[in-house]
């Protein structure tokens, strides 16, 4: 950050009075600015046993998979935003949504609510950020060409989920160097 989105003027990069990290600070108008982590809503879709995927048609990750996700949006849940998400990025409506798992992932201050949910009907299409949107059974899902690790986890998560047929809601932190699986 260079200027103040308040009154304009330069920043300064400092620890304001009475807090314990350093912030960026406007001398002029006297204007503390708090970056604070992103919250991305996603969900993981089923329709008689298999989930809907996306393949990326956007940077980061161009051509490759994950489940409808996304930057949440001010004035909207998570709930929304995950089923907003699924819809922009799959023209496909959700429902019976669930907490499925809160992934804090520090290294790039953001934090995923993934939601378990059922298809409203077997209907969806590609989206503006997808190239192909398709329903998978648990061995087509294309594990070496997914999109970001948290999306790798939740769908290791949710299989082994199914398996037990037991759905906890998980709280977990991704660090930047996960152990190695397998």
């Amino acid at each position: 950050m260079i200027y103040c989105s308040t009154c304009g003027a330069r920043v300064t990069e400092k620890v304001p009075e009475g807090d314990d990290r350093s912030r960026f600070v406007c001398e002029a108008c006297h204007t503390v600015h708090y970056q604070n982590p992103k919250i991305v809503a996603g969900c993981i879709p089923e329709w008689s046993g298999r989930l809907l995927l996306c393949r990326r048609a956007i940077e980061p990750r161009l051509g490759l998979w994950t489940i409808p996700a996304g930057f949440m949006e001010n004035g909207e849940t998570t709930e929304q935003a995950a089923a907003r998400e699924t819809w922009e990025e799959a023209r496909a409506r959700v429902e019976n949504m669930t907490l499925y798992g809160v992934f804090s992932i520090p290294h790039i201050s953001q934090v995923y609510m993934m939601f378990r949910a059922g298809l409203q009907a077997e209907e969806y299409a590609p989206g503006p950020e997808s190239l192909e949107v398709r329903l998978f059974e648990e061995h087509e899902i294309p594990w070496d060409e997914l999109a970001f690790p948290v999306i790798k986890l939740s769908l290791e998560k949710y299989y082994s989920d199914v398996k037990k047929n037991d759905f906890p809601v998980y709280v977990e932190n991704i660090d930047r160097h996960p152990a190695r699986r397998g």
